[in-house]
């Protein structure tokens, strides 16, 4: 990630963890230690979504674990401001807003204006080329069956041969068999 070379760590710890995770924005702000949990292979975050009240399980990869283990022993939330103090959703969305600009990461140069909602769809191609299906990336994520399918289709940026494999998967999924 370019951003990573140039952002301050708090954007970078932003970053990391929208990509990582794939949760709104509201969710991030108020993601804590409460919210991580031991599992027989490692960790995971346990959190009820603002928007729709369900539980999202996401497992911790090794990125976050790092985000994890590198906030403060003191430190209640795992994502706060530059002086450690809780962010508001407005403050962590213009703070990484600046940074793709400064990369280089230009919408003329990428073809689209990169945003922090995009990150959600990153985590959900993530999951895609780890082989989860869908209902599993939507267990996973918090979301809806036919959510998953929509993110996978607008953010998923899959090699030729795969594309046959994920249009089967949203065609099943639309229909209601995945």
């Amino acid at each position: 990630m370019a951003i990573r070379k140039i952002a301050p760590e708090w954007v970078v710890r932003i970053l990391v963890t929208a990509c990582e995770t794939g949760m709104r924005l509201g969710d991030l702000i108020r993601l804590s230690r409460a919210h991580i949990e031991p599992t027989p292979g490692g960790r995971r975050i346990r959190i009820k979504t603002n928007k729709r009240g369900k539980s999202a399980f996401v497992s911790v990869s090794q990125a976050m674990a790092e985000i994890i283990d590198g906030t403060p022993s003191d430190r209640l939330l795992i994502l706060t401001n530059a002086s450690g103090n809780p962010l508001t959703e407005h403050r962590a969305s213009e703070g990484v807003r600046q940074w793709p600009d400064k990369a280089g990461m230009t919408p003329e140069r990428l073809g689209y204006d990169l945003r922090l909602y995009d990150a959600r769809g990153t985590a959900a191609t993530r999951l895609l080329r780890a082989g989860l299906s869908l209902s599993q990336i939507a267990g996973c994520m918090g979301w809806s069956l036919r959510t998953a399918a929509a993110m996978i289709e607008r953010y998923a940026q899959v090699s030729p041969s795969e594309t046959g494999d994920v249009l089967t998967l949203l065609s099943a999924a639309r229909e209601g068999n995945a």
